[in-house]
């Protein structure tokens, strides 16, 4: 579980890829403190576990699956990658609940300075979209924002000069992929209502009718 508060932007080292793993080498040094092997750290938003680190760098083990669905496949030597460790149970909570797992990736289509703000305007998926509610949160890269605007398709992102400058964010172009979770609340509410929704179904169809069709009356 992470807070969508970057604590450092680190830059992408290189991949190993073998029979049976596929890991990436990560530098940092922030997310190192304290550190040990099978802890999480959140790499532009995904939650990848450490499997070995040095005094700069760190290694994880990532699937095949993850570099497909996620900007994580787009990564060049030197790219720069948000990091976060992974929450403990005293921490300051400064963002929202952000579990690491993305859920798709956004293409950015305009970068808008207004005043001082930067306004993104991305494109997402309408499986996405439902998810969206404006003012509610998002975590974009694994940063936690606050939902502008959402509308056919297209979300609206206002970015304070702190997370413009303190993350990878300041660093998107158009057609850049970005990596985007919704609030995991908002998830488990759409799928019990639908549920609901389904015994409803259920219900109105136990008629009278019904009931002397299949012999009950």
């Amino acid at each position: 579980m992470f807070s969508g508060i970057i604590q450092e932007k680190g830059n992408f080292l290189r991949k190993f890829k073998g029979n049976n793993k596929y890991q990436l080498e990560i530098k940092s040094e922030k997310v190192l403190e304290n550190i040990k092997t099978g802890d999480s750290i959140a790499v532009n938003g995904v939650c990848l576990t450490v499997v070995d680190y040095g005094s700069n760098y760190f290694r994880a083990d990532v699937m095949p699956e993850t570099l497909k669905d996620t900007n994580l496949g787009d990564l060049e030597t030197d790219s720069v990658l948000n990091l976060e460790q992974s929450l403990k149970a005293n921490d300051f909570i400064g963002g929202h609940f952000v579990t690491g797992h993305v859920d798709s990736t956004a293409v950015v289509k305009s970068i808008q300075r207004e005043n001082n703000a930067q306004i993104i305007k991305m494109e997402v998926d309408q499986e996405t979209e439902k998810f969206i509610v404006q003012k509610g949160s998002v975590a974009l890269n694994g940063v936690s924002l606050t939902v502008m605007g959402i509308e056919n398709g297209i979300l609206k992102i206002s970015l304070i000069p702190e997370s413009w400058s303190e993350t990878n964010l300041s660093l998107l172009s158009a057609g850049d992929r970005v990596n985007i979770e919704t609030d995991m609340l908002g998830k488990y509410v759409y799928k019990m209502l639908n549920n609901l929704n389904g015994q409803r179904t259920n219900e109105v169809k136990i008629s009278k009718s019904f009931l002397a069709e299949n012999g009950f009356i």
